[in-house]
């Protein structure tokens, strides 16, 4: 099995990254639309939010998947940030997803001294909650008809994890 690395996400990314993010299962457990264009894509990551974490997981040299850190935009929520990541269908259950949110965990602890990472997750994808599960995270709530996802509305898990 090929070496993951996890490194900070590069513009030179958003190609490959665009593929991952355009796969069915991928664009199944995110709020992303099908069929985003690479130069959307482009556009977007070259607008952070301050203070963003972007990091992707490499294999064999092709980034194949991503997690972000987005901090609370609050000053009264400087202690909190939000997660959303993402790996591509062909390269899932392979470690991507672990790896990823052990680096974010670890960048989110050791060096941001984050209390509080939040994030959500489709109530009907059990994979990924087990993920966050294992790191630490419990649920938090419910978000009945959540999103709109393939022609039905959702019910979405918020989900936390507390270092205090």
């Amino acid at each position: 099995m090929s070496e993951i690395l996890i490194r900070a996400a590069e513009p030179e990314d958003m190609a490959d990254l665009t593929e991952a993010w355009n796969q069915p299962l991928a664009i199944w457990g995110t709020l992303q639309l099908p069929f985003a264009s690479l130069d959307e894509r482009r556009k977007r990551f070259a607008a952070p939010a301050a203070g963003a974490t972007r990091l992707v997981a490499v294999i064999d040299g092709k980034a194949i998947g991503m997690i972000g850190l987005r901090p609370g935009d609050s000053p009264r929520r400087a202690h909190t940030a939000s997660i959303g990541m993402a790996v591509h269908d062909a390269y899932a259950g392979r470690g991507a997803g672990s790896a990823l949110m052990a680096a974010v965990i670890d960048q989110a602890d050791k060096w941001l001294n984050l209390k509080r990472l939040e994030l959500s997750v489709y109530a009907d994808n059990a994979r990924a909650m087990a993920l966050y599960e294992r790191f630490g995270f419990e649920k938090d709530g419910l978000f009945r008809a959540y999103a709109w996802r393939g022609g039905q509305y959702v019910d979405s898990i918020a989900m936390a994890r507390l270092r205090l």
